[in-house]
């Protein structure tokens, strides 16, 4: 849907024209996955596909939401002084979270505002739908309020409207990636400081394929706060040898030469993922900066194993889709992409075969799993940002 359309669309519902238009990406992580919240660093990039928003500013306090994607639940309204979480708001909380917390921050939001929000991320696929309706909501609240925020402070926000207000535990990646990322950029992030690095993202004759497993999974609803939980407690057995502040500060040798001191295999399950997968990225890092992207494909298949058997969030669809995926001619990776528990994966694949191998992958998934899979070209894409 373009811009023009989602404007007459808001006129049909609101009656009046709008006069702003903002757009957030998605994302999807290169690999680096379920580290951000045990101080790994990460590779996601924004991509193409995201969440619009049409904006008009009222002379009240009164806020309207509406959505292109749920046009069956209506018109939600409240008032910049009514904005505690209700489970019948429903998408709304994410917006009225990062509101509050605005809001609860100091900062001066006094605009009350008319919205209809459009995305063409696939709710629960795992391509940071949520984290989108956040940050687009972070950067027109900005703008309308003429707020003194940077957009650090706006991504750390979009990280606590999560963690705080919907209680899902998650990092800080999804929120970073979708506000600081660049077109034809991956973003290398040490996720315990927020150092970075924007590094082209050059894939000569291949090209990312996002495959939708078409398996949605809820955050709140998944093991994701349990895996988190696991993690600190990994940092807690670890730091009674020798402290530090991360889980991924703690080297590979020392978690096997103690593992005796975990009397639960799985907290020493999750504790060997994320060590290991913090390292893959400081490796994949390298081979891409030297175009090696053979090497970049055998650490993805690498990442989705130990996603698989030491972390447990991949599932029979992203295992299918995955194995289907690697076996074909002219794939050099595939692995899962976001939180797991179903969603997405991607794979990369020469350029020239990606409409048979969607095909084959797509035909073969259907008859093994009942039902059909999507596929999607990711391309990096600009953060968040006013159209």
């Amino acid at each position: 849907m373009s811009a023009n359309n989602l404007n007459e669309r808001f006129e049909l519902i609101y009656g009046y024209k709008p006069n702003l238009n903002y757009f957030a990406p998605g994302r999807i992580n290169l690999i680096g996955e379920h580290i951000d919240y045990s101080g790994g660093h990460v590779f996601p990039c924004a991509i193409t596909q995201g969440t619009y928003a049409t904006v008009s500013v009222r002379d009240d306090n009164t806020i309207r939401l509406a959505s292109d994607n749920f046009k069956d639940l209506g018109i939600y309204e409240f008032t910049l002084d009514s904005l505690d979480f209700k489970a019948e708001d429903d998408w709304t909380n994410y917006v009225k979270g990062f509101i509050k917390i605005l809001k609860d921050d100091g900062y001066l939001v006094d605009k009350g505002f008319d919205v209809l929000y459009y995305g063409n991320i696939p709710n629960g696929a795992g391509l940071s739908s949520s984290a989108s309706l956040e940050m687009l909501t972070g950067v027109f609240v900005k703008d309308i309020n003429n707020l003194d925020i940077t957009d650090i402070d706006l991504v750390k926000i979009g990280m606590r409207t999560e963690n705080e207000y919907i209680k899902v535990q998650s990092g800080i990646m999804d929120q970073f990636a979708i506000t600081m990322g660049q077109k034809d950029k991956a973003i290398y992030l040490n996720t315990n400081n927020l150092e970075y690095e924007l590094v082209p993202l050059k894939l000569n004759d291949y090209v990312i394929v996002i495959m939708n497993t078409n398996k949605r999974r809820g955050l709140n609803d998944s093991k994701y706060n349990e895996r988190r939980s696991q993690c600190e407690s990994a940092l807690e057995i670890l730091n009674t040898v020798h402290a530090e502040k991360y889980l991924c500060d703690h080297p590979l040798s020392r978690l096997e030469e103690h593992l005796d001191l975990f009397q639960d295999e799985l907290v020493y399950k999750r504790a060997r993922h994320a060590i290991t997968e913090n390292l893959r990225v400081l490796k994949a890092k390298e081979v891409l900066q030297n175009n090696d992207l053979e090497s970049f494909g055998k650490l993805m298949n690498a990442s989705h194993d130990s996603l698989r058997d030491d972390y447990d969030v991949t599932g029979i669809e992203l295992d299918t889709i995955v194995s289907l995926a690697i076996a074909q001619d002219g794939v050099l990776g595939a692995r899962v992409t976001g939180a797991g528990f179903g969603g997405c994966a991607i794979a990369l694949v020469k350029g020239d075969i990606v409409d048979s191998f969607t095909k084959k992958v797509g035909e073969l998934y259907a008859k093994e799993i009942g039902y059909e899979a999507d596929f999607y070209i990711a391309t990096p894409a600009q953060g968040a940002h006013k159209i």
